[in-house]
């Protein structure tokens, strides 16, 4: 499996420390495997088409996300 190194702001380091600390994931490792996963998931599904021929693409705004630069909602 290809490795990524990526940088974080603390909040979300804490978030995933704590799931990790209630027994929702195994580790660190697993806990942002399976976020991001879930996250891209829930992207596709519901994030902006800008191929769209029907042209029903939309911002985070429109799809109800938060649309901080930072934050992500799972």
């Amino acid at each position: 499996m290809p490795k990524v190194e990526i940088t974080i702001p603390e909040h979300l380091e804490m978030q995933i420390a704590q799931m990790v600390e209630r027994g929702e994931f195994v580790n660190r490792e697993e806990a942002i495997e399976d976020l991001l996963s879930t996250g891209i998931k829930a992207y596709k599904t519901s994030g902006p088409m800008e191929d769209d021929d029907e042209g029903m693409g939309g911002g985070l705004e429109d799809d109800g996300m938060m649309g901080h630069d930072d934050e992500y909602v799972f």
